[in-house]
């Protein structure tokens, strides 16, 4: 598996130059049947990264622009009069596929923010009394610009805890940025892109993740890491159990990720930073990051 996971990382290092970690974090919160929310200005190779990584898995994807005037029904879809059927007939909206890009979807409103709240924790939608599956595998990948840019609403903390990671991409290195400037446009590379994960690929990787095993030393240093997050100042709140879950599903994606059939303490403190640090941010815009390091020296592995 390992070599497999390799080979879709470096495809996608192909068009994301200088990104690795970046990248098998994305990869990461696939595998562990998450979704990523991707936090960066404009132009830093958001969608680029969500559209590869659809073509590499071989999935379908839709791309929504989220904008103010943006609604619900714009997302999950409608129902329209048919005067041939003499019924109403059925419209997908574009949630209704595999990987959905939700760009800039801190430009929506909060109502049409929520219309995404059911599907990402149920698979499914409920639109007019009837519920509608989604298709498997669901995978939201989310981008937001900065809070303190315009025309822009902070997405709730509910929202934010449906998102199994956070990513920031960052500006490239000098390296890279050359190779950038240098090279073809990365959006057409991406057109070309093989599939390299067949749907029953996709879906042994996932189940193996629920395989990987964590000892209970392991789950002690879980818990401790959630309990310590609960009892620090200046936090209303720490994390969920919906976080702890997530953060050992993340771990188990991570080390399954390595050719690991077991999670090691360093598996949790390599994904903890993306699992814990939107949800620790509470309104004060880049303590979180401190706050997570903190947690991470002064919560010990062994008890």
């Amino acid at each position: 598996m390992k070599k497999l996971v390799d080979s879709v990382v470096d495809e996608l290092n192909s068009i994301l130059l200088g990104k690795d970690r970046q990248v098998r974090l994305a990869l990461c919160g696939l595998l562990a049947r998450g979704h990523l929310l991707i936090e960066d200005i404009p132009g830093m190779g958001k969608t680029t990264l969500s559209h590869a990584l659809a073509k590499v898995m071989g999935l379908s994807y839709q791309r929504i622009q989220f904008t103010n005037d943006l609604l619900p029904a714009d997302v999950l879809g409608y129902s329209m009069y048919d005067k041939a059927a003499g019924t109403l007939v059925f419209h997908p909206g574009p949630i209704f596929a595999q990987v959905v890009l939700a760009d800039e979807i801190n430009r929506a409103s909060p109502r049409t923010q929520s219309a995404l709240l059911e599907a990402m924790e149920e698979r499914q939608v409920s639109i007019e009394g009837e519920t509608r599956p989604l298709p498997e595998p669901f995978f939201v990948i989310a981008t937001q610009n900065p809070i303190e840019q315009g025309g822009t609403f902070p997405l709730p903390e509910s929202q934010l805890d449906r998102f199994l990671m956070r990513l920031r991409l960052g500006y490239p290195d000098p390296r890279a940025e050359r190779e950038l400037l240098e090279g073809e446009d990365r959006r057409a590379m991406t057109e070309r892109l093989g599939t390299l994960l067949s749907a029953e690929n996709l879906r042994t990787l996932q189940d193996g993740v629920a395989r990987v095993t964590a000892s209970p030393a392991l789950l002690d240093y879980v818990q401790r890491l959630l309990e310590q997050s609960r009892r620090m100042p200046g936090l209303l709140y720490g994390l969920s159990p919906r976080a702890g879950l997530g953060l050992l599903r993340a771990s188990k994606a991570w080390a399954m990720m390595e050719g690991r059939h077991h999670v090691l303490p360093d598996d949790i403190q390599a994904v903890f930073p993306a699992v814990a640090e939107h949800r620790l941010e509470q309104g004060e815009s880049g303590k979180s990051a401190e706050r997570v390091r903190q947690l991470l020296a002064t919560v010990s592995v062994l008890e």
